[in-house]
């Protein structure tokens, strides 16, 4: 039986983003989006708006979503930063 990690709580994702001195509307702003936009990562799978997420936390989104980014046959890990479209 694998073992498979629980995605973060949208309010520890929120929390983490407190610590780092920051917020989700500001992480947003400084992407040049609407200052709501990134809470739509929270739940439902966006590839760029969780690199975002993930960025200002210094770590892989698959840290916070290993739902989405773990294969849940093989558990691999999937490369979804080629689902992101380019500016």
């Amino acid at each position: 039986m694998i073992l498979r990690k629980q995605d973060w709580h949208p309010a520890d994702i929120i929390a983490a983003l407190r610590k780092k001195n920051t917020t989700l509307a500001a992480v947003s702003r400084a992407a040049g989006l609407s200052s709501s936009t990134l809470a739509n990562a929270l739940s439902r799978p966006w590839p760029k708006g969780e690199w975002l997420i993930a960025d200002a936390l210094s770590i892989h989104p698959s840290e916070i979503w290993p739902s989405r980014y773990y294969d849940p046959e093989t558990n691999e890990l999937i490369d979804r930063k080629k689902l992101i479209r380019p500016d």
